[in-house]
């Protein structure tokens, strides 16, 4: 019989669960049965992508953004009571989930409560430090205290010098078991003639996804290239419109949204840590525009400008003319994604 494994990504926009599709096929591959186990539009990409395994939903954090992104931390504040309940049910849910259904190994991309003492529980996570300005040092340690309750943590990222996700993801002292497993992607890079003059990829918690959207489709009314257009909205059914020069999609699976990647010139998108990881795997030339207020994607947006990789600006400084600086940067270009899985499985 197949050791089962839970595999649990938060439901915080689209990138948590993009990033465990290769796990998933890697333990499939590896001789394992996921089980699959999240919530909200990340539960709802997974179904889409494994529509043969097993889907269990769990409790919600709920997570939304303040409109103004100064509020961004006071929102999080506010809400915590919210997160740590989330976090206790999530834990009593995944109790449950191990004993009913024989759980031999757990693998929670931020989920913070799915972990169990009777299996080994791995948590994956790009952030060692978790930026918040000012209190840096506390989400940091608060963070720290709850991976502590997991017997390693993995890091989707190189150990090297010449690395993706910078201070956030190599600190000096870390008391948690921790692997640098190599960045993830979904996504393989194909030689194909470009169709389309600029891809627009969105996703995240509302209401800055659709605050974005609307900015960025009104300027785009004076561009003359052909355009597509990701809402990043899981939604039951693919939609798909043309307005003139730009074609505008709900979602897009896996497969499709490789292949149009691919064929895009240019990407203009937010600058979550699995964008950066799916675009340095395509070796693309990028604009990012980070979530107002989230210290994470300002860092890597800013980190990857001044390295002179990607241009980048705030979201309510954003106009067209600004694309014409991305010939100015070099893009971003792949490392080595080989994760080793089977010795990685090796826990379970």
């Amino acid at each position: 019989m197949k050791k089962r494994i839970l595999v649990a990504p938060l439901n915080w926009g689209l990138g948590h669960a993009t990033r465990c599709i290769p796990i998933i096929k890697a333990l499939s591959a590896n001789g394992f049965e996921p089980i699959i186990a999240s919530d909200g539009v990340a539960l709802s990409l997974l179904k889409k992508e494994f529509p043969k395994l097993t889907h269990i939903e769990l409790p919600s954090y709920n997570v939304t953004y303040a409109k103004n992104g100064k509020f961004f931390k006071l929102k999080l504040l506010k809400d915590s009571p919210r997160l740590l309940q989330a976090i206790y049910n999530e834990k009593k849910a995944t109790e449950t989930i191990v004993k009913n259904h024989n759980i031999s190994g757990i693998i929670s991309d931020n989920r913070l409560g799915v972990y169990n003492k009777a299996v080994p529980s791995v948590f994956i996570t790009h952030q060692l430090k978790v930026l918040s300005g000012s209190t840096t040092w506390l989400s940091t340690k608060m963070h720290e205290k709850f991976i502590k309750k997991f017997n390693v943590c993995w890091v989707p990222d190189t150990s090297d010098k010449v690395n993706l996700s910078g201070k956030l993801g190599h600190v000096d002292a870390f008391e948690i078991p921790t692997e640098y497993i190599g960045p993830l992607s979904r996504f393989e890079k194909k030689d194909i003639p470009f169709k389309n003059d600029l891809m627009v990829l969105l996703s995240g918690p509302e209401p800055q996804r659709t605050i974005l959207e609307d900015k960025i489709l009104y300027e785009l009314k004076n561009y003359q290239g052909k355009v597509v257009f990701v809402k990043g909205l899981m939604q039951p059914k693919q939609t798909k419109r043309q307005f003139d020069n730009i074609t505008v999609y709900n979602f897009m699976t896996s497969e499709l949204l490789e292949k149009t990647i691919n064929e895009s010139a240019l990407v203009i998108s937010r600058s979550g840590y699995t964008t950066v990881m799916d675009l340095a795997k395509l070796n693309k030339k990028a604009f990012f525009i980070p979530t107002p207020g989230q210290f994470e994607q300002e860092y890597l947006a800013t980190r990857l400008t001044e390295e002179g990789l990607v241009p980048s600006c705030k979201q309510e400084k954003f106009t067209l003319d600004k694309l014409e600086t991305i010939a100015d940067f070099k893009g971003l270009t792949a490392f080595n994604f080989e994760a080793d899985f089977k010795r990685l499985f090796n826990l379970f």
